[in-house]
């Protein structure tokens, strides 16, 4: 991402910073939790660091502390839409943001098409599946996760 005010033309708007980016995402994810009851910026802060981890490029960064707000209604499609953020972003937090209804197959194909986008959904199913954060969850729930993500995860060619 951009620093304020750098590299821009004349009546270009500013792009947010990754520090922007991840307080909007904290802002917008405020008081919500995960399935384990843990704070729900704490799974965005890992899946952003292994972002990072893996070598991803700013704009995946960005992508990774937005990668479930628009799923989980935390910011809105148009928000998005108007975002100061790269197209690149932007398009990385559409391909893994899940449609209601959609099949796994769609969603799979979409991330793949998208440039960037496969990289945060590893992280993000590398979080998601970490034995530590399942360990704390019913037998069921655990088990129905666990297939749930490895099915993802084959489809991503992740496995």
């Amino acid at each position: 991402m951009r620093q304020r005010g750098h590299g821009r033309r004349a009546g270009e708007r500013a792009l947010l910073t990754l520090d922007e980016v991840e307080a909007l995402a904290r802002r917008a994810h405020e008081g919500q939790t995960d399935k384990a009851g843990r704070p729900y910026a704490e799974h965005l802060a890992a899946v952003a660091e292994g972002v990072r981890a893996r070598g991803g490029s700013d704009e995946q960064i960005a992508a990774a502390w937005l990668h479930d707000a628009v799923e989980d209604d935390a910011l809105t499609p148009a928000w998005l839409a108007d975002a100061a953020l790269t197209a690149r972003t932007k398009a990385m937090v559409r391909a893994v943001t899940r449609i209601p209804g959609e099949p796994v197959e769609a969603y799979a194909a979409r991330i793949l098409a998208t440039p960037g986008a496969l990289l945060i959904k590893e992280a993000d199913l590398a979080h998601n599946a970490d034995p530590a954060r399942l360990a704390v969850l019913d037998a069921a729930t655990r088990e129905r996760l666990t297939v749930k993500y490895s099915r993802v995860r084959g489809l991503l060619g992740l496995a």
